[in-house]
């Protein structure tokens, strides 16, 4: 390789070795519990995202009108291993349940089924899981798995019936209230205001690493000659 221009190539050089050294220095982990940086930054995010995720009050509300709504569908789940699980959730939760091989007979009052499940979405999005486990005798994810599969048959089998406002509560549970309480579970909630600065100072330095990077390798082709210039435009004879 033949450097053209020392200047510019050592210029490139140096950034392109602080920048390896800054990435060394990001998969060290330094940080808080012997975390790396994309880790804790990984942890920090998810715990914003969950901070952003609680609409477990606002849906409780919302089906708060259907506590007189009646419900009978039958529903056929995936997995017939998860009959019996489903069945124990679902009448400790209040509902008539009857198990016809493949299928469950589901009935009961709507409001008050949703109100149950979003009393276990609760408990375990303030990762408070024991209490969800302790009432059904099974582990407290594996009934959360249990309440997102019925539900998802549950919506789909009331729009067949054409009780779309129904449908719709059962899919908000299961979606706004079941789903991040499943995912997050564990995880500690946070507020984007309390980590404005981090946050601020996380994505500054994501766009200056990235432009460090580039500038490094621009310098060093200019070093090396290796430049893009504009075309000179052809004039026709």
């Amino acid at each position: 390789m033949i450097v053209k221009n020392k200047k510019m190539f050592s210029v490139g050089a140096f950034l392109a070795i602080t920048f390896i050294g800054v990435l060394a220095l990001i998969f060290s982990p330094i940080f808080g519990n012997g975390m790396n940086g994309l880790t804790y930054a990984d942890d920090m995010f998810n715990k914003l995202s969950k901070g952003s995720s609680y609409f477990i009050p606002k849906v409780a509300k919302s089906s708060e009108k259907f506590t007189s709504t009646n419900l009978a569908v039958t529903v056929k789940l995936e997995k017939p291993e998860q009959n019996e699980d489903t069945m124990k959730m679902l009448t400790a939760a209040g509902a008539v349940v009857k198990n016809d091989g493949p299928t469950l007979q589901i009935s009961g009052n709507l409001g008050a089924l949703m109100s149950k499940v979003l009393q276990d979405a609760d408990d375990m999005y303030k990762n408070d899981g024991k209490k969800v486990a302790d009432r059904y005798g099974i582990d407290e994810k594996a009934a959360m798995t249990s309440w997102w599969n019925v539900l998802k048959v549950m919506d789909k089998e009331l729009k067949k019936q054409g009780k779309i406002e129904d449908s719709k509560i059962v899919s908000d549970v299961m979606k706004k209230a079941v789903e991040p309480a499943y995912n997050y579970y564990k995880i500690e909630a946070q507020q984007v205001a309390d980590k404005a600065g981090i946050m601020t100072g996380l994505l500054v330095f994501y766009v200056i690493y990235t432009m460090w990077w580039g500038f490094a390798i621009f310098y060093m082709f200019d070093g090396i000659g290796l430049t893009m210039k504009k075309a000179k435009v052809k004039k026709e004879v």
